[in-house]
């Protein structure tokens, strides 16, 4: 993935560790966990704690740890990724909170059902973790299988929202 050239970065503090988030033509282009899988190199981005976007994005993932906020008001920019990674996380929205979705029947969602792999592969370069929920999509079975972040902590949103 490859962040727009002027985008702006802060970084803020979770339940689950440290976050960074970032905004870059006034939309949010990224949310990650420190030291997850796919983490953009961050380096040479100018650090801009007070820009509104980036406040707003704190506030309310704050909301969201807290139990206050149940989902996200913010303008996203998901264009970072291919088309089709962009139908993929396009798709992870649709999830509602407290329920999964499994790989296959995300991939029968995009209209292309023998792309598990490939959808896996989209879910886990989701650049917006938690604010389009990819801790939500799950193995076949109910099994939590693999999260960017880490499965302690996908298994602790899934938590957060009661869906285990």
């Amino acid at each position: 993935m490859k962040l727009p050239i002027h985008t702006e970065i802060t970084h803020i503090s979770s339940p689950l560790g440290r976050m960074f988030v970032a905004t870059a033509d006034g939309k949010l282009v990224g949310a990650w966990f420190e030291a997850q899988a796919h983490l953009p190199d961050l380096q040479g981005y100018r650090h801009t704690p007070k820009h509104p976007v980036l406040q707003n994005a704190a506030e309310q993932l704050a909301q969201y740890f807290a139990g206050q906020r149940l989902g996200f008001d913010l303008p996203l920019d998901l264009t970072t990724g291919t088309t089709f990674q962009q139908s993929v996380w396009q798709a992870l929205l649709v999830i509602p909170r407290g329920q999964t979705c499994s790989y296959k029947s995300l991939s029968l969602l995009i209209g292309k059902p023998a792309a598990m792999r490939a959808v896996g592969g989209a879910v886990g370069r989701n650049p917006l973790s938690i604010i389009v929920p990819c801790h939500r999509v799950i193995g076949a079975h109910g099994a939590l299988t693999g999260y960017a972040g880490g499965l302690a902590r996908k298994t602790a949103l899934l938590q957060l929202e009661g869906a285990i």
